[in-house]
């Protein structure tokens, strides 16, 4: 039995959320296998080939690769697919783009957002914003599975790298095609990836307030800036600073939410992370329910004074 990663990469390296997935991988059982599908990826490929615990890297190489179209990884996953068992993709914008694809083109059904491996066949995976776990059985005989990351330690690293095996890929017409990328600049590190992310909820009032306040916290810190879902509706943070059920999950060492009352969407997001702390002046929040920590106060006094005593 053989279990093929769908890696995310740049090209040139591969994303942390690849190396969580080879973790959930690897305790499926079987050979780990990772596919690296782009365009110039020799270098992600390379990188690939020395995570603990993969056995072997498929590289596949194209011009319709080089920015993941869904529908061109797609093709690429099914050139190689009934070679494996189980097919696991990390559970980001990206992988849940091109999942579902794969698993119509098989016929089965896919097993979204798992957060444990229960045996080859079975796994647990949140439910009603993760107030409740499902476990699932699939009799499928190609098992296709996005993985949450935060559920699954990274893999580390090998000294010594595997075999690398180039696998020709043929394009095929697709109605969707590149046009353009806007990468948004950003110095700050990734919040999928941050160790430290102070967020900011709708009681900062504006995006003068949630910039004055927030932002020197997050610099004494070095930390990642996020938002709950009702501060990015408001305007007061831009859309990719969204920490929730239709954020972004993450699972940092310390999450530090000010003036977020913890509604069940934004608790799904970040309930999981090290150490929570809370600032909030009212008691009843629900976010203290989930805090580690939890400080009953103005946040327009005590973070400046968080800030000050840093």
């Amino acid at each position: 039995m053989s279990i093929l990663v769908i890696a995310e990469h740049d090209n040139a390296s591969v994303k942390g959320a690849t190396l969580n997935t080879v973790t959930a991988a690897a305790q499926c059982g079987g050979d780990v296998h990772v596919l690296i599908a782009g365009s110039n990826a020799g270098a992600a490929a390379a990188q690939a080939a020395q995570i603990a615990g993969v056995s072997k890297v498929i590289h596949t190489e194209d011009a319709s690769l080089a920015h993941g179209v869904a529908e061109s990884v797609a093709s690429a996953v099914l050139v190689v697919a009934k070679n494996y068992s189980h097919i696991l993709f990390p559970a980001t914008a990206s992988g849940k783009n091109a999942a579902p694809r794969v698993a119509a083109k098989l016929d089965v059904a896919q097993i979204s957002d798992i957060t444990k491996v229960v045996s080859a066949d079975t796994f647990e995976r949140p439910i009603y914003a993760g107030n409740a776990i499902a476990t699932v059985q699939s009799s499928d005989a190609i098992k296709v599975i996005t993985v949450r990351t935060t559920g699954f330690d990274p893999a580390g690293t090998n000294a010594a790298a595997v075999a690398i095996e180039t696998v020709a890929f043929s394009p095929v017409a697709n109605t969707a095609t590149f046009v353009s990328s806007e990468i948004a600049k950003n110095d700050r590190p990734e919040l999928t990836a941050a160790k430290i992310i102070v967020s900011g909820g709708r009681a900062l009032g504006s995006a003068e307030k949630f910039n004055e306040v927030m932002t020197p916290l997050a610099d004494k810190l070095g930390a990642a800036l996020g938002a709950s879902r009702a501060a990015v509706d408001a305007g007061y943070a831009p859309n990719d600073w969204q920490v929730g059920q239709t954020g972004k999950i993450v699972a940092p060492q310390l999450y530090i939410a000010a003036g977020i009352s913890g509604a069940i969407q934004h608790l799904a997001g970040m309930k999981d992370s090290k150490v929570i702390v809370a600032i909030n002046k009212d008691p009843e929040a629900p976010i203290f329910s989930v805090a580690d920590y939890g400080l009953e106060a103005d946040l327009f006094t005590a973070v400046p004074e968080l800030v000050a005593a840093l």
